[in-house]
């Protein structure tokens, strides 16, 4: 399966340690994951995190949210897709769906912002300091239909 915009979801197989005693992926995991289909989908589009931070760009989260719906056990294997739904050169903004990759059941929703600051920690705009990587950006965005 593809997302909108054509690239690759991200695959996670749910590990051992990320359970509980019961067998249940613990709720903190699924940010873990988050982070892993973003830098993914970055990768997809062009965009290494090494060389953004390589330049002096770093892109803390400002917000994250989860909506659990179902349970995900040791052993289940995530589909997981990100979505670019804002981007404005200082803010980025992400959406998620988190599904099993056998049965298609959506497990979790979830949503993330992040900004772009400097390695002094000021905000700063991609669109002025790197028109190269903002354009990357620009591009990853799911445009509505």
């Amino acid at each position: 399966m593809e997302t909108e915009n054509n690239k690759k979801p991200y695959l996670h197989n749910a590990k051992y340690y990320e359970t509980d005693q019961m067998g249940i992926v613990h709720h903190s995991n699924y940010i873990r994951w988050m982070e892993d289909a973003r830098m993914d989908l970055m990768r997809q589009f062009g965009i290494s995190y090494k060389d953004m931070e390589d330049n002096g760009i770093i892109s803390p989260v400002v917000s994250v949210s989860c909506q659990y719906k179902s349970m995900v056990h040791f052993g289940d294997t995530i589909e997981i897709l990100a979505k670019a739904v804002k981007y404005n050169g200082v803010r980025f903004d992400l959406e998620y769906e988190m599904r099993d990759a056998k049965t298609g059941e959506l497990r979790t929703t979830a949503a993330s912002t992040h900004c772009f600051l400097d390695r002094e920690g000021q905000i700063l705009s991609l669109k002025h300091t790197c028109p190269e990587i903002d354009k990357l950006f620009r591009k990853m965005l799911v445009q509505d239909k």
